[in-house]
């Protein structure tokens, strides 16, 4: 049975996934996560192991993460 992926939005920080997941290029070639069900994804663009987060952020992004409704979709 596969877990759930879940995406969790750090403050000042990383997007977290969990689960079952694969991450692809924009060519669809998928990166070799080693067996791996959490990987963190950089959001402040400052890491040299794009996409994945190595923590360069620290004291350079500032975004307090809070959840709210997106607006309805448009059909």
């Amino acid at each position: 049975m596969s877990t759930p992926t879940k995406i969790t939005v750090n403050n000042n920080g990383s997007l977290r996934l969990e689960g079952d997941f694969s991450i692809v290029d924009s060519e669809g070639n998928e990166y070799g996560l080693q067996g791996r069900t959490i990987v963190s994804l950089c959001r402040c663009s400052l890491s040299k192991n794009k996409p994945f987060c190595d923590g360069s952020h620290r004291d350079h992004f500032e975004h307090n993460a809070t959840a709210f409704d997106l607006p309805p979709k448009k059909v």
